[in-house]
């Protein structure tokens, strides 16, 4: 009779690669899976899994917040790895030491952070690796609106290379927040991205619903980085960054991928986003004609504060560019056409469930990465940051029934794990249920399974994961967190 470290038994076994979709158990050794179905023999621990469903634990594509508190909130989402890949950090390598060396709640993982080594190359500032970065870089805008000299392109080059030879999983590339870059500079970027075989997370250059420099002339130009120099172009929250063109901009994207071009797309379930301050479409004069919302729509997340105009946002942008605000793109809540809108985004075929977390903030804006659990009552973020995936289950899949949970689940689990496996081979034992993956799996009840953060609250874990398993080792027990869990491991090239 063999023996394994835990058995979970009886449970709806659900696995999106091979259909799987029935009751059976699953043995885990070694931070392995060694069998699924009927399993006999022993183990140290069992999970009496009926009436459950058992799924591969939840991959983010797109976290920002990258430290224990983070992993936790996100742990009660169902996520067993979590990923900063739209920005990436620098350098590479010294982050990596430094997770491993303080430990990690989630399996973690970055892509090279090229804004980062913009803003190096064009103003001498070493990257920090933090999200803030970018706003505080903004005291000086050159490495936002200029396009870069030949020597400075080569010096952001460099540096891109040296952090995929450190293991980066990939190019973020966050046009946006640098739009005055050149053409010549990024199709460089992607080229490279082609060369080295890996993708580039992209938040398009420009978020607007008019002409010129509208959300679809920077979905065009995606699309012709895409077939001009090869590269796996994968875009980032593809509904904040379509606003209420997002119809025609799935016309778009689908058009070129049923052409044979490398694009993915990921969303989340909002119609609110989070950023720096200091984002320079912000203080846009244009900002209400090219969103279809006025300057309340930009909310502090420290104070709550909404902006009464674009004077008293710009003057705030002064003082604290790097703090987070919420942006409020859709109102899904009151009128019926968003929440159409924000449809065409999380439903489109293929497309990844992705969080775009945000650091827990502290109401002085400071990032908190303290061991406290529950999280400081006072901590404030994104609710996305403790519920999308929950969100998306439960309001998609369970309540509306938009589709079966086997495709959510695997808008969850195998298709990031599909987008990454090709350039980062581990990602090929993840996002399945099934022997030799890596035991990263959620054990949850889907009666009660619900997202509790709103935007008055942020920093309520969701409910109904009963069990989280990360490379085997127990994170959730039986609803609750074990705070001394540190089983996250590296993702890297």
């Amino acid at each position: 009779m063999a023996r394994y470290d835990l058995i979970i038994r009886g449970g709806r076994l659900l696995d999106p690669e091979t259909g799987l979709d029935a009751v059976g158990d699953v043995a885990i050794r070694d931070g392995r899976i060694e069998a699924v179905g009927r399993v006999e023999g022993e183990a140290a621990r069992v999970i009496e899994a009926a009436g459950l469903a058992v799924a591969p634990g939840f991959i983010d594509l797109h976290a920002h917040g990258q430290s224990i508190p983070a992993d936790r909130m996100q742990a009660f989402d169902g996520v067993t790895t979590s990923l900063e890949l739209e920005v990436g950090v620098l350098p590479v390598g010294a982050w990596y030491e430094a997770q491993a060396q303080g430990g990690r709640v989630l399996n973690y993982g970055t892509a090279v952070a090229w804004v980062f080594a913009r803003i190096a190359a064009m103003t001498g500032l070493e990257p920090e690796p933090d999200l803030g970065f970018m706003g505080r870089a903004m005291r000086d805008k050159r490495w936002a609106d200029s396009v870069a000299s030949d020597a400075e392109v080569a010096e952001v080059l460099r540096r891109v290379r040296e952090g995929l030879d450190e293991g980066g999983i990939g190019i973020g590339l966050p046009n946006a927040y640098a739009p005055g870059t050149g053409v010549k500079e990024m199709s460089l970027i992607c080229s490279l991205a082609a060369d080295r075989g890996v993708p580039t997370y992209t938040h398009v250059a420009y978020m607007s619903n008019v002409d010129p420099m509208s959300s679809i002339e920077a979905y065009t130009r995606l699309i012709g980085y895409a077939g001009s120099t090869g590269a796996h172009m994968h875009i980032c929250h593809f509904n904040s960054t379509s606003l209420l063109d997002v119809e025609r901009a799935a016309q778009l994207v689908r058009k070129a991928q049923d052409q044979g071009l490398k694009i993915t797309v990921e969303a989340y379930p909002y119609g609110s986003g989070s950023t720096v301050l200091g984002a320079v479409f912000f203080s846009d004069p244009a900002f209400p004609e090219r969103t279809g919302r006025d300057y309340g729509a930009v909310q502090m997340v420290d104070s709550g504060h909404r902006f009464r105009d674009r004077e008293e946002l710009v003057a705030a942008q002064e003082q604290n560019p790097g703090s987070l605000v919420l942006f409020h793109f859709l109102d899904v809540e009151v009128e019926p056409k968003h929440r159409d809108l924000l449809d065409v985004s999380i439903l489109y075929p293929d497309g990844a469930i992705a969080s775009d977390a945000m650091p827990w903030t502290m109401p002085d804006g400071g990032v908190y990465t303290g061991d406290a659990w529950p999280l400081p009552a006072e901590a404030s973020s994104h609710p996305r940051s403790s519920g999308t995936f929950t969100r998306f289950l439960r309001q998609w899949v369970i309540d509306r029934q938009t589709m079966s949970l086997l495709e959510g689940v695997r808008k969850c689990t195998l298709i990031p794990a599909q987008i990454l496996e090709e350039s980062t081979p581990q990602m090929r034992r993840k996002g399945r249920l099934q022997p030799g993956c890596d035991a990263d799996i959620v054990v949850f009840d889907a009666g009660t399974l619900i997202d509790r953060a709103d935007f008055k609250a942020m920093n309520r874990p969701a409910e109904g994961m009963r069990h989280v398993l990360v490379n085997g080792q127990s994170v959730i027990r039986d609803g609750e967190l074990d705070p001394a869990a540190r089983p996250g491991r590296p993702v890297r090239r």
